[in-house]
C-alpha cells in the first residue's frame, strides 16, 4: 500500500447507505483523505444508488466474489453478519480491514484500536503483513471509545481499580429506523396518537429503556458485556473491575455516559482536570459555576459547545466521589456515529498509512 501514496488509496465502504456509512463520507471529505478510487457497498435494497464523495458521483453495488481486489483499504460499517461473511475475504485479497462490528474486537489475533488510546497496537504492521486475518482491525463499541479516551489519561497518572458506567445512548445507535421510530412516534403523540414500537421493544418516544441489546445468563446486556470486555482490552487491563448500566434515550444524537472511578492514588480535581485537558481528543466543559459542562445539542448563543456533529470527547461534571477512596466522578459526552465509529475508523486508517509509509 506504501507505493499508493502520491496518488491517494483504493478505498472500498461496506454499508455505505448506512447512518455510519454516511458519516464515514462526510469524514472522508473533511479531512481530505486522499482517496483515488471509491467503491461503496450496500444492501440490495440500496443498490444503484448514487452516492457522492468530492463532489464525484459512485454507484452503491452489491457485494460479490473478487469485489475487494485491488482495494487498499477497506471500511466495514454494516451487521455481524455482514462482516462474518465479507471481512476475511476483503483482507484475504490483500485489503487492509477496518471493521466497526463485533465481529472481531475480542479476537486475540486483531487489535481494537482507539488511536488516542492504543494506537500504537498498529506499529508492527507493515506491508509485508500476510493476507488474511493479520491485515484486519476492530474498531470498538461507539460507548466504548469515548470511554477509554476519558480513561488514559486518569488511568497513565492514578491508575484505575474499578469503574461503574451507565449510558444515555441516542437513538442514532440503533441506525437509521430507530432515529425516524423516535421522531414517528414523538410526533405521534403530539397529535393524541398512538404508534407501536418496531425497532424497539417499548415506546421510544419521552421515556428511556435500561435494555440496549439481548440479555445475557447473568443479567447483562450483550451491549454492556461489550463496554466492559473491550474497555479491559483496550487498555490492556484484563482484570480491571468494570460495571455497566446501558440505557436507551429518546435522543437523535451522541451518547452521554456518567463514569464512577476509583483510582489506585490520590489525586486533585485541578489535577485531573489539567490532565483530561492535555488529553488528544478530549475537551474539556467544566465550569459548573457558569452551567457548562458537556451536551449533544446546544441551542443560539449558548455558551456551551454541543457534541453533534463534532469529533471530540466532550468531558466535564468533574468531582470527587466522596463515598470511597481516591473516588472521582465524570460526565462524558460525544458523537456516536463521529468518534464513536466513522471518525475513529479514519483514523485508524490515517495512523496505518503513517506507519506503512
Amino acid at each position: 500500500m506504501g507505493t499508493q501514496k502520491n496518488h491517494g488509496y483504493k478505498i472500498a465502504v461496506v454499508g455505505a447507505t448506512g447512518a455510519v456509512g454516511r458519516e464515514l463520507f462526510e469524514i472522508l471529505e473533511d479531512r481530505k483523505f486522499p482517496v483515488a478510487e471509491l467503491r461503496p457497498f450496500a444492501s440490495a435494497r440500496s443498490e444503484g444508488r448514487i452516492l457522492h464523495l468530492n463532489e464525484k458521483p459512485y454507484r452503491c453495488t452489491a457485494m460479490t466474489k473478487g469485489c475487494f481486489d485491488g482495494i487498499d483499504i477497506a471500511f466495514f460499517d454494516a451487521s455481524d453478519e455482514v462482516s462474518e461473511e465479507w471481512a476475511l475475504h476483503a483482507a484475504e485479497a490483500g485489503a487492509w480491514v477496518i471493521d466497526n462490528s463485533a465481529t472481531y474486537r475480542l479476537d486475540p489475533e486483531v487489535s481494537l484500536v482507539v488511536p488516542e488510546v492504543n494506537g500504537k497496537e498498529l506499529s508492527g504492521l507493515s506491508n509485508s503483513t500476510p493476507k488474511g486475518k493479520a491485515r484486519i482491525i476492530a474498531g470498538p463499541n461507539c460507548t466504548t471509545v469515548q470511554l477509554v479516551v476519558a480513561l488514559k489519561p486518569i488511568h497513565e497518572k492514578w491508575g484505575i481499580k474499578r469503574i461503574v458506567v451507565s449510558t444515555y445512548q441516542s437513538t442514532s445507535g440503533a441506525g437509521t429506523a430507530a432515529m425516524d421510530e423516535l421522531s414517528a412516534q414523538t410526533a405521534a403523540m403530539f397529535n393524541q396518537k398512538s404508534l407501536p414500537a418496531k425497532v424497539f421493544s417499548h415506546q421510544i418516544a419521552f421515556n428511556c429503556i435500561p435494555q440496549i441489546g439481548g440479555f445475557k445468563d447473568d443479567g447483562y446486556t450483550s451491549e454492556e458485556q461489550k463496554v466492559v470486555n473491550e474497555t479491559r482490552k483496550i487498555m490492556g487491563l484484563p482484570k480491571l473491575k468494570v460495571s455497566v448500566t446501558a440505557v436507551r434515550v429518546p435522543t437523535f444524537s451522541c451518547h452521554g455516559e456518567s463514569v464512577n472511578i476509583e483510582c489506585e492514588k490520590p489525586f486533585s480535581v485541578e489535577e485531573v482536570r489539567a490532565a483530561l485537558g492535555a488529553q488528544d481528543g478530549v475537551i474539556l466543559l467544566d465550569d459548573p459555576s457558569k452551567q457548562i459542562y458537556p451536551m449533544n445539542v446546544t441551542g443560539e448563543g449558548d455558551p456551551v459547545e454541543g457534541a453533534t456533529g463534532n469529533d471530540a470527547v466532550y468531558v466535564g461534571r468533574i468531582r470527587k466521589d466522596t463515598s470511597v477512596e481516591n473516588g472521582l466522578n465524570l460526565w462524558v459526552v460525544s458523537d456516536n456515529l463521529r468518534k464513536g465509529a466513522a471518525l475513529n475508523a479514519v483514523q485508524i486508517a490515517e495512523t496505518l498509512i503513517k506507519i506503512l509509509n
